[in-house]
């Protein structure tokens, strides 16, 4: 069985006791995620019908960091130059059960 998840404005394909990073959540608990599409062997529910009793719980195992991303704006005979760098922080979470309701 898994799930597509949506969570950050991105979708997650998941399964039980699958481990990713997503955005922030803000919490560091267990935390219920709504599911986009459910997949159960020959069982697909995907309208919003189908899925009110559906949900998918997982937990929140650690933070994590992504890759340092360096930038560098110049503009020429101006003397405007500026380097700036982003590192964005996830949330490492591991997916406990899916449930189809």
């Amino acid at each position: 069985m898994y799930a597509v998840i949506k969570t950050g404005g991105k979708q997650y394909r998941v399964s039980e006791g699958q481990t990713l990073d997503v955005e922030l959540l803000g919490t560091d608990e267990d935390v219920q995620l709504q599911p986009v599409l459910v997949v159960d062997g020959d069982t697909v529910l995907s309208t919003p019908d189908e899925l009110a009793g559906a949900s998918v719980a997982a937990r929140v195992v650690g933070r994590t960091k992504g890759p340092k991303i360096t930038g560098f704006t110049y503009k020429n005979k101006t003397n405007q130059r500026r380097r700036w760098g982003h590192r964005q922080k996830y949330d490492t979470i591991e997916i406990t059960s899916i449930t189809k309701g």
